[in-house]
């Protein structure tokens, strides 16, 4: 991972042919350049498919052959999810695939005519020049276990975006039919919760109840928490509710259909959640890591979903610079401007790491106590985002060194490094 222009660069010498691919959803484009950016051969056009595939392998090795050329490197732009079957198809043929950032062809495309124009022609042109300059990054494709890993996680992102989407819609029925309802039940996904709704939804049905027979059907599937108390309660609201009263009975089957899919997809998330657990246990050294308080299952299978294999990383910054959290800063003479994160790479990690550290702050003591170093230090404090994002490059330090090196978590060596060897007077939780 440690791969610097200056490498890059080297990897394109006199021996190299440069292939420059534009990709789309069904046709490609292709052109093929030596390392001085002198075009051998025409632009191809082949198919997304393995005819298509054959086709550009076989072009290119006729080029490689009369050229005796012999390395390949294939620079693609990144389109969507269009590029990974021909990466599949590249890799598994030993040829060298490499990617270059859509910002900097867009930016470079002006060079040759003074242009902003794009084409299918010209594009491949632009990557080309780009991976002989050395301005690309080779991807990372998760194999094995990691792969299934990376794959268990975006399934269960989807499925926790369904049940939010679902959770609006139980909470936009409810301000409209019943808005009262959450005087009663505060956390409306409950097992009580989920039968009222199922049951009596409506103010209108509530009041064919009495507390008795409402307790009942409580009492059937939940054997605490609810009492008489509360179904009386739920009554006296209904019997003052300022709910819609009108379209009820499509409101009442919108409302057992909302519950139905919420209960479907909450258990497909537990499903994948098991299925992620069964994974992850089987990367060395994630024990170590769990030992973190605050850091649990579910957080820790997603971490390495999104970085894959710790130890294709030879330093923890190359993680932390994935994630977007490495700093930049915007200065000129002697205006020196604002300092901020890059947020480039990978968005999914950098969000489970801000999700992850907000209750760490709150529940590990450590994390506590750093997170009030940096807010009150004298000299330099940070602000409360800062210090968090900071911690979040802690977090992912410290991860990385219990995984890599497979040792136990100490929580007072991570007390004893903030300020070198000189102790914190103020830290008290």
């Amino acid at each position: 991972m440690n791969y610097t222009q200056n490498n890059k660069i080297k990897q394109v010498d006199e021996k190299t042919l440069v292939v420059g691919v534009d990709i789309a959803k069904e046709t490609h484009y292709a052109r093929v350049f030596d390392n001085r950016g002198i075009e051998l051969g025409k632009v191809i056009k082949f198919k997304s498919n393995i005819e298509g595939f054959r086709k550009l392998e076989e072009y290119i090795k006729e080029i490689k052959r009369k050229e005796k050329k012999e390395k390949i490197i294939i620079g693609i732009e990144p389109t969507g999810h269009y590029w990974y079957t021909l990466a599949n198809y590249v890799n598994k043929r030993g040829m060298k695939l490499v990617q270059v950032n859509p910002y900097h062809v867009k930016q470079a495309k002006e060079l040759d005519d003074n242009t902003p124009s794009k084409s299918d022609r010209k594009d491949p042109k632009t990557i080309a020049m780009l991976v002989k300059d050395g301005r690309y990054n080779i991807p990372y494709m998760p194999v094995g276990i990691y792969a299934e890993l990376r794959k268990t996680n975006e399934i269960r992102e989807v499925i926790k975006k369904k049940i939010y989407a679902i959770k609006n819609r139980i909470e936009r029925w409810l301000d409209i039919y019943f808005p009262e309802y959450k005087k009663v039940f505060k956390g409306i996904y409950g097992k009580a919760s989920m039968i009222t709704l199922q049951t009596m939804a409506t103010p209108t049905q509530v009041l064919n109840y009495t507390a008795e027979e409402i307790l009942e059907i409580w009492k059937k599937d939940v054997k605490r928490a609810v009492g008489i108390k509360r179904a009386n309660k739920l009554i006296n609201i209904a019997k003052e509710s300022v709910g819609i009263t009108e379209g009820l009975l499509m409101a009442k089957y919108e409302i057992l259909y909302l519950v139905k899919e919420y209960k479907k997809v909450e258990k497909e998330l537990n499903e994948i959640e098991e299925k992620l657990k069964i994974l992850v246990y089987k990367i060395p050294g994630i024990e170590k890591a769990l030992t973190i308080k605050g850091i649990g299952i579910i957080t820790i299978s997603g971490f390495i979903a999104e970085v894959g294999n710790i130890n294709r990383f030879s330093h923890p910054k190359q993680i932390i610079k994935l994630a977007g959290l490495n700093l930049k800063e915007t200065s000129s003479g002697k205006h020196k401007g604002k300092t901020t994160i890059t947020k480039r790479g990978r968005k999914r990690l950098r969000s489970l790491l801000f999700k992850a550290i907000l209750p760490m702050v709150a529940k590990n003591n450590e994390f506590k106590l750093i997170h009030k170093y940096y807010t009150n230090r004298t000299k330099n404090p940070l602000k409360k985002k800062q210090s968090l994002i900071a911690l979040m490059a802690k977090l992912i330090k410290i991860i990385y060194t219990l995984i890599k090196k497979n040792i136990e978590y100490d929580p007072s060596k991570l007390i004893n490094d903030i300020h070198g060897n000189k102790k914190i007077q103020f830290l008290t939780v």
